[in-house]
């Protein structure tokens, strides 16, 4: 037995005894470092990639000192927050056997657990408690005077996928929340122990934990290299349209232009995507929830065509819990091979198992996912990761859009590799004043005191909590504009309290999240969920649809009730989601601009990927875009600053402020494909229309890049 006695003779002996139990021969790296720091106390981010053993490395020191202390038996010990309610289920199952041999109590505690449960958790609170931000939100305000017997014990919190709280309005109501808790509780700190498997500055991440006290947090980074990488960048060309220039605008409220692309995969890509992956276990990363049914459905009438069972599914956050969990035990438990066709849904560390490859649409949204994403394969001693991008780009042919010409998408793939190879992913992003946070944390601290005073309002979440950024005089302001809008009135004691147009606001269940929910109906056939379709997108009775990997026909659309009932058809159309888009770093575009303007080769691009490249930077010479941004083109020009999307839509206001307008679609077809717009905003060259002489067209989209075979040692 080689378990390394630093480490492991530390942990407390119910600990040890289930790490025997579990046949364990050793501690992965990142144990090994955390258990120690773990058991001193304190803040802590702990880092490693995917399925390195973070989860472990924060729960058996955590176990120790709880078992140890026996605090937990007066309240909860340990308080474990997700942003995925998903994860926490996963996080149940994979905690159960360890928390038994502890003798330690696991609650869930999310939306889908009944009240019964979350009932006997309250009256005998113990143990760990596993939470989204939003019911902890919940408990706290509607629960506040169970708040000190509930967590005054409180040993630690883990904040798990710690990348996806960052700089974000989640992330500032998740800290508020804490401080909350610390001050109801009459604890000066309790602990914090983040996780993540993609951070790029641990520094930035310490300050993201603890605002204002970054320094004295200890920094984990676990080392275990993996097995090494398998890559291919393959490229498939489409026939492009006609340029539209002056095309009118999409009406709001109707179907996008890209509505049914992707009915029209190319076969090549198909035929390569059905020949590659049938037969073994992968995700297939598809983009958006269309293309993720667009390819389910493709794929599955492939597989009945040539007589063979289906082993293509589809999983994203609009297929009912039902489904998506079938999707995920079939991947972890089921001998027979599946492709599960994704969104980022299983990027995050819900255990499926190990899949033999893992495949992609077009680019990663960012280096950090694509990072997250290889951690799904490449478990098993002695077999690399393999990661297989498929990239569609239009073919060169005389009048196309210049933009089509630079093939954004291959280049920002080929980018994203090559950062990744180099160890670099996007750093954590700053965390801004989030004022509509702040009036969130305003309205819930108002209802979980009953009523409190301005200046101790400001310094519990901004002195002491994460708004730090907001000072006295502008706080000052924002309850003076909460005030004039009847969020919040003053009482005669001068305490702020909950206005006419609060009362409305706070007294549903919609409050808690601070993120914007779309509306929906449900979609059923034959009583069972199949998921739910977004209220905003046009469906009718009689029309087809493709959702959950099948095509139906509607029989019938409620309003009232919201339901739209389904039966099997033969034809189907996409579904209409709505989109964000990607937020792409400086450091990509940058990178994207240097391969332009290069000449080095990359070996694991296939020929057709090969011949885009070469393309691409003949029409980046040919513009002359090394030594200028401003293209003219048609009546007016491109501007390509070569910046990422946050300073991007910066130019564009800025621009648009001075007279200037990005065109009304001043693009071909492709183009405006869901492809490019959901797969970058990367370096989207503004073309402003001044006047009625100044025509501005582009899109410069990311759209998606893969080649051929290449392996590359750990790193």
């Amino acid at each position: 037995m080689s378990l390394s006695l630093s480490a492991f003779d530390r942990l407390a002996e119910p600990v040890r005894r289930w790490i025997w139990q579990q046949k364990w021969s050793s501690l992965r790296d990142v144990q090994e470092k955390a258990i120690p720091v773990v058991l001193a106390g304190g803040d802590v981010v702990i880092s490693a990639r995917t399925a390195a053993g973070k989860t472990e490395a924060a729960f058996l020191p955590l176990l120790s000192r709880i078992t140890t202390s026996r605090r937990s038996a007066d309240g909860f010990g340990i308080l474990y927050v997700s942003p995925l309610k998903a994860l926490i289920n996963d996080q149940h199952r994979r905690l159960e056997s360890l928390c038994e041999g502890c003798d330690v109590a696991l609650h869930k505690w999310h939306g889908d657990v009944n009240e019964d449960a979350k009932g006997r958790a309250r009256k005998r609170p113990s143990g760990i408690v596993l939470i989204t931000p939003e019911s902890l939100e919940a408990l706290l305000v509607r629960r506040s005077g169970e708040t000190r017997g509930l967590f005054g014990r409180l040993d630690a919190v883990v904040i798990d996928e710690l990348h996806a709280f960052i700089g974000t309005e989640r992330g500032m109501q998740l800290l508020s929340i804490l401080s909350r808790i610390e001050v109801a509780t009459g604890r000066d700190r309790i602990d914090r122990i983040g996780l993540s498997a993609t951070l790029g500055d641990m520094r930035l991440a310490a300050e993201a934990l603890r605002p204002g006290a970054g320094n004295s947090v200890a920094l984990v980074e676990g080392k275990d290299e993996g097995n090494g990488l398998k890559l291919q960048i393959r490229g498939y060309a489409l026939p492009i349209q006609p340029l539209e220039i002056d095309g009118e605008p999409t009406e709001e409220g109707t179907a996008p232009d890209d509505a049914f692309e992707g009915n029209d995969v190319p076969d090549a890509l198909a035929d390569d995507l059905f020949r590659l992956l049938r037969g073994r276990s992968n995700l297939l990363f598809a983009g958006s929830r269309a293309r993720v049914e667009i390819y389910a459905d493709r794929l599955r009438r492939m597989s009945e065509a040539s007589r063979l069972p289906n082993e293509f599914y589809p999983h994203h956050g609009n297929l009912s819990k039902a489904i998506r969990e079938d999707v995920e035990q079939r991947l972890r438990d089921d001998p027979r091979p599946t492709t599960a066709v994704v969104t980022t849904t299983l990027e995050p560390g819900i255990d499926i198992g190990d899949v033999e490859t893992v495949a992609q649409i077009g680019p990663a949204f960012s280096v950090a996912s694509l990072r997250q994403r290889l951690g799904r394969s490449g478990r098993r001693p002695g077999k690399p990761a393999v990661l297989r991008i498929f990239v569609t780009e239009p073919a060169t042919t005389k009048g196309q859009h210049p933009i089509d010409g630079l093939h954004v998408d291959l280049v920002q793939s080929i980018a994203m590799v090559e950062c990744l190879r180099a160890g670099w992913c996007e750093p954590p992003m700053s965390a801004g004043l989030h004022l509509s946070t702040l009036i969130h944390q305003v309205l819930a601290l108002i209802l979980q005191t009953g009523g409190v005073r301005a200046a101790v309002a400001w310094k519990l979440l901004c002195e002491r909590g994460p708004f730090r950024a907001v000072d006295k005089l502008l706080f000052a302001d924002l309850l003076r504009s909460m005030s004039a809008n009847r969020l919040i009135e003053q009482s005669p004691e001068a305490l702020l309290m909950i206005g006419e147009a609060g009362e409305t606001l706070t007294e549903s269940y919609e409050f808690y999240p601070v993120f914007m929910t779309e509306q929906e109906y449900r979609l059923l056939h034959e009583g069972r969920l199949l998921g739910t379709y977004p209220l905003s997108m046009p469906i009718a009775r009689d029309g087809t649809l493709i959702f959950g990997g099948r095509r139906w026909q509607v029989m019938n659309v409620d309003d009232h009730a919201r339901v739209i009932v389904v039966r099997p058809t033969r034809s189907g159309k996409p579904p209409y989601f709505t989109s964000g888009g990607a937020v792409i770093h400086d450091h990509i575009v940058s990178r994207m601009r240097e391969i332009l303007a290069g000449s080095a080769a990359y070996p694991y691009l296939d020929d057709q990927a090969t011949l885009f490249l070469e393309n691409a930077r003949s029409a980046f010479r040919h513009m002359e875009l090394a030594r200028q941004s401003i293209v003219p083109f048609d009546s007016g020009v491109l501007i390509l600053p070569w910046v990422g999307t946050r300073k991007l839509r910066t130019l564009m206001l800025a621009l648009q402020v001075r007279d200037f307008r990005p065109p009304r679609c001043a693009t071909s077809s492709r183009s405006r494909s869901a492809a490019s717009r959901e797969s970058s905003t990367i370096c989207r060259p503004l073309l402003p229309l001044r006047s009625k002489a100044a025509r501005l067209s582009a899109d410069l989209r990311s759209r998606s890049s893969q080649s051929s075979m290449r392996s590359f040692p750990p790193s």
